[in-house]
């Protein structure tokens, strides 16, 4: 499900300077996402404030919107709370992007979301990240809306999950309040399967546990949340991915320099690939080798995960927007029938006798739900039998294709395991998909 973000950068005003020799991890997408109120666009401010990630004149436009609200502390959710009726409501609406780096390290964060009405733009969000601060209000527990941000980050593939218990402060900065919440979440995080759960207790108000330590929580000993950012493991650091080149856009400029000049831009959404490298063109099969590998007028040796690049071929071979480009013997067959984890976001149900558009990487191709075969009761964490899925449902559905996809397992490769359905008539997206 790749969606075209904008990353409003944000550089300190009096940044502490880096050290000469400094690590690199990588960098890291991560999303903080749970019920409304929980205080995830004050933590997203915190980090940047404590990190001094903020413009100086962008910090005093927030001190002057606090203090003519009559609030004695800055309101740091300003930060990311951009739209005027987010601010004006104390919500959020839309997905923030912020972009902060450390001395080792940089980070994108998307703001997603508390409001149920919202969940189509929290699994936006969610789809490029690789890791999830779930935020857990100290007075209120897991509540029902943590545990469906929980169960969408887990099925859209994020491997690492951070129970965040926020606002300690409020309940007197109290260890068995953080037991009890501690507690209920691994529970819940076992019965979904969830391997790598880590918890933490803060006070995004105060700053306690997110940056600095602070003075208040001397009973917990773990690792603040930033230090818990720093060590998480980067995306596509996990060895033997497949290379998975999905065609964008087929390039033929005809000028009299370039006649005969015949390339194929995409994202390498997964692998690696270089000149000479043998290459499958799916779903026709045909076979041919890589003869350059265009960035803009560079031209590179190879080209690995997240790269938009241009290829050209050895072979005249028919190749389409929509066709997959793989190694030989590696690539998923193609197939007309999907069975997958579909996250309803529209108001109107999903049925099985409307015709919907299914948007797999670069590909679309008509659909229809042939059988759905049960929803997931959040409360009780239990299947249920369905003939319909109503808005923010999540359910197992089987969808017959008017063309066949090349399309991976989720479990296996994220970007060609996603889609997304769109309604034929509206154009509007009303499902999110993970192919089992």
């Amino acid at each position: 499900m790749s969606t075209a973000t904008t990353i409003a950068a944000v550089t300190a005003s009096d940044p502490a300077p880096a050290p000469a020799a400094c690590r690199e991890d990588g960098l890291l997408r991560f999303l903080t996402c749970g019920s409304v109120d929980d205080g995830k666009s004050t933590l997203i401010g915190r980090l940047l404030h404590d990190t001094r990630s903020i413009l100086a004149d962008a910090l005093h436009a927030i001190e002057r919107t606090s203090r003519r609200r009559g609030l004695e502390a800055v309101d740091l959710s300003l930060l990311t709370d951009g739209l005027q009726a987010e601010r004006e409501q104390g919500i959020t609406i839309d997905v923030a992007y912020r972009y902060f780096s450390t001395g080792s390290r940089k980070y994108i964060i998307a703001d997603a979301p508390g409001h149920e009405q919202y969940t189509r733009n929290m699994v936006t969000a969610a789809s490029t990240a690789h890791l999830a601060l779930v935020l857990v209000d100290a007075r209120k527990g897991v509540v029902t809306q943590t545990r469906r941000h929980a169960v969408i980050a887990h099925l859209v593939g994020i491997p690492h999950l951070v129970f965040v218990v926020n606002k300690l402060d409020l309940v007197g900065w109290s260890e068995e309040a953080f037991a009890r919440i501690e507690a209920d979440a691994r529970d819940f995080a076992a019965r979904l399967g969830i391997p790598d759960v880590r918890f933490v207790p803060i006070s995004a108000l105060h700053g306690d546990m997110v940056v600095e330590r602070g003075a208040s929580l001397g009973w917990y000993r773990g690792p603040t949340l930033l230090e818990l950012l720093e060590r998480a493991p980067a995306a596509h650091s996990a060895p033997g991915e497949r290379f998975r080149f999905p065609v964008q856009w087929v390039c033929r400029p005809h000028t009299r320099e370039h006649h005969d000049f015949r390339g194929f831009a995409g994202r390498v959404e997964s692998g690696a690939v270089a000149v000479g490298d043998a290459v499958q063109v799916l779903p026709s099969g045909r076979t041919t080798r890589v003869k350059e590998i265009r960035l803009g007028e560079e031209r590179l040796a190879s080209a690995g995960a997240e790269q938009s690049v241009m290829l050209t071929l050895e072979d005249e071979v028919d190749v389409s927007r929509g066709d997959l480009l793989v190694h030989p013997g590696e690539g998923p067959p193609p197939t007309r029938t999907v069975d997958a984890l579909v996250c309803w976001l529209s108001e109107r149900p999903l049925s099985p006798a409307r015709r919907y558009l299914v948007r797999h990487t670069t590909r679309e191709t008509r659909a229809q739900a042939s059988e759905i075969a049960w929803r997931l009761d959040l409360a009780a964490l239990e299947r249920v039998p369905a003939d319909g899925l109503a808005m923010n449902d999540i359910g197992r559905v089987t969808l017959r294709l008017a063309q066949p996809l090349a399309a991976d397992r989720y479990a296996d490769a994220r970007p060609t395991g996603a889609f997304v359905v769109i309604d034929e008539a509206t154009n509007d997206t009303v499902g999110a998909g993970m192919i089992q």
